[in-house]
């Protein structure tokens, strides 16, 4: 039994070896620079110190972990987190909908494809330069401030430097550079619902306003909530290269999250080991939601990957 298991496999590795060759650099590259620095979690349970290494660093257990919840800190950039990430979500879920079913009614072609076209564009630039487009547009004499003070004769306003101002200027930032991809995606839902759903409608006396109601949503709706329950695996994960590239010690009351609050304690302020152990809660965290979002897709919508 034990010999007769082994022949598939060696048979599909005869034939089709070409191809596991290729996928070894892809394999090798995961190993070496996903899993390889996984070693250095240890630091999370240590007090470490670089000239000590993690073999010569004083074992502490949970202490950095502790410690977490008693920094104000640490907690409030959890609750920054936490806000910026869930209303990005919402919005981010939102906004595409209405897009593409907008977008889905142009029947000029030529004007459909050039606003598709205009709204996906920001999605291919980095952050660091949408930051830069923005620090010159939003500073004290960038283009809006000036716009408000000739229109309505208000005071220049510091967007990205007053904390009442700066996460609406993140999420509204964030919709702009992403929600061309949502679009998409919802728009390919549209156009692949059956046309004779809409002729029956039509035929029935619905107006546009109606077959959108009982056509287009319904049949986006295993779609919407497929993204909306994925979104929820990274509820904790608000951004690391948006707000690294606009915050600044102005707006950290509002504007820090983890990802930039281990970024400023591991690397610029030395505590290697706390950093470590903020950065390895959020990701087990988030792995837990993962797999909670996973499941409740399976569930509601019938999506699995394997």
């Amino acid at each position: 039994m034990h010999g007769t298991r082994k022949k598939p496999w060696k048979k599909e590795l005869r034939h089709n070896w070409p191809l596991y060759v290729l996928c070894l650099p892809a394999l090798i590259f995961v190993l070496i620079f996903a899993y390889g620095p996984m070693a250095g979690l240890v630091m999370a349970f240590q007090n470490y110190k670089p000239w000590q290494g993690i073999t010569g660093s004083e074992w502490i257990g949970l202490d950095n972990f502790a410690r977490i919840f008693q920094y104000e800190e640490s907690t409030q950039a959890i609750m920054n987190t936490l806000i910026i990430a869930v209303i990005k979500i919402v919005v981010g879920i939102i906004v595409p909908i209405i897009m593409a079913i907008l977008l889905s009614e142009i029947r000029n072609v030529g004007l459909k494809k050039s606003i598709q076209t205009l709204v996906y564009l920001p999605h291919f630039l980095s952050w660091v330069t949408v930051a830069g487009i923005m620090i010159d547009i939003l500073g004290l004499d960038g283009g809006i401030n000036h716009f408000l003070f000739s229109v309505f004769g208000t005071k220049p306003v510091f967007f990205l430097g007053d904390p009442a101002y700066f996460r609406p200027t993140v999420i509204i930032s964030d919709l702009w550079k992403n929600f061309g991809f949502g679009m998409i995606v919802y728009l390919a839902t549209i156009t692949g619902i059956d046309p004779s759903y809409y002729e029956a409608a039509e035929i029935d006396g619905a107006t546009r306003r109606q077959q959108i109601r009982h056509v287009t949503l319904p049949s986006m709706l295993p779609m919407i909530i497929v993204i909306s329950t994925l979104s929820l695996g990274s509820v904790l994960d608000a951004g690391f290269d948006q707000i690294f590239n606009l915050y600044n010690p102005l707006v950290y009351s509002t504007g820090d999250i983890i990802d930039t609050y281990v970024y400023r304690s591991s690397l610029l302020n030395g505590q290697y080991g706390f950093g470590t152990a903020v950065g390895l809660f959020k990701s087990g965290i988030s792995f837990i939601l993962i797999v909670i979002s996973y499941r409740i897709a399976y569930k509601l919508a019938n999506y699995k990957i394997f």
